[in-house]
């Protein structure tokens, strides 16, 4: 079976659940369905192709098919931004502010603080691009503890309204945002255009791709840079999903098998919005919202993780 073959299958597949998702139980009442619907599928289909895409990119220049980009502390930035804002200002300055402005603080100073350790990684040379995910990871711990500390001895109301934001959510995606979310991703896979070149190139690893005449700081530098935007971006529009793209990148690599990374972005995309579009039907017609697609999928891909380090393992 060809790789474009394996892609239409893929394409198919979540073809189909949107139209499932869109029809199911409508009752009669399109209008009101289709508006609601159309907002989370469109929610869906930004967040999965955007963390597919950020992941394997990140994945590709680390040289490394167990990381996802939430190790380096934008989740946990995320939430600490949430937690400061209820804690210092109470929930109401949270549920009263423009949906915009929260949008664009937390995407801001998530992605100003990955071009400050961006910055720093690059200042020196001979330092690789590991030192980057252990200072992102040691940055990410220090913001997580912030937030539990400020999590306890905060009111138990106001901790109700930051408990909301542990857990991606499709239900109440602001059409605003959308918009604005929709036109950053774009722009962003635009100025992506140019280094699309590179990433099998990248593949082979720097000292490969160094001989080969790749700038390899240059083009690494803002690889990190659309990965940081495109996963600040799916946090802040609908809140942390930190094992999907881990998920769906090496189930892409497994399914596509192919070195070409425009096939294995398009896929692990298409296999990102069928894993969210089945989740979230799965959330709603299983479930009846008892849970959150967040909790099942990473559930799932933390498995999914345990069974790739045994897996890794053993290959030594």
């Amino acid at each position: 079976m060809s790789h474009k073959t394996k892609l239409y299958i893929l394409a198919a597949a979540a073809l189909l659940l949107i139209v499932v998702f869109l029809s199911i139980d409508a009752g009669g009442n399109w209008s009101y369905v289709l508006e609601r619907r159309t907002k989370k599928i469109l929610a869906i289909l930004l967040t999965g192709g955007s963390i597919a895409f950020s992941t394997v990119v990140f994945q590709t220049v680390t040289n490394n098919k167990i990381l996802t980009p939430s190790i380096i502390g934008l989740d946990s930035l995320y939430m600490l931004i949430q937690t400061f804002i209820v804690f210092f200002f109470g929930s109401t300055a949270l549920t009263m502010m423009s949906k915009n402005v929260h949008f664009l603080i937390s995407v801001g100073l998530m992605i100003f603080f990955a071009g400050l350790l961006y910055k720093f990684l690059f200042k020196r040379e001979g330092r690789n691009i590991y030192f980057l995910l252990l200072v992102g990871l040691i940055f990410g711990t220090f913001f997580s503890s912030i937030s539990s500390f400020m999590q306890m001895i905060i009111d138990p109301n106001e901790f109700l309204v930051i408990q909301d934001k542990m857990f991606a959510s499709f239900n109440n995606v602001n059409t605003d945002i959308l918009i604005l979310a929709f036109i950053i991703v774009f722009a962003t896979a635009a100025y992506f255009y140019r280094f699309n070149k590179y990433l099998d190139v990248l593949s082979l690893g720097k000292e490969h791709a160094i001989n080969l005449g790749v700038n390899y700081n240059y083009v690494v530098k803002r690889m990190l840079i659309i990965v940081a935007v495109l996963t600040s971006v799916s946090t802040a529009l609908v809140g942390p999903i930190t094992f999907l793209g881990l998920l769906v990148a090496n189930i892409a690599y497994q399914f596509i098998k192919t070195y070409r990374h425009q096939y294995i972005i398009a896929g692990s995309m298409l296999i990102s919005i069928v894993a969210l579009l089945g989740g979230q039907l799965i959330v709603e017609r299983v479930f009846t919202f008892s849970t959150s697609l967040s909790v099942i999928i990473n559930f799932i891909g933390g498995v999914y993780f345990i069974y790739l380090l045994l897996k890794e393992n053993k290959s030594w």
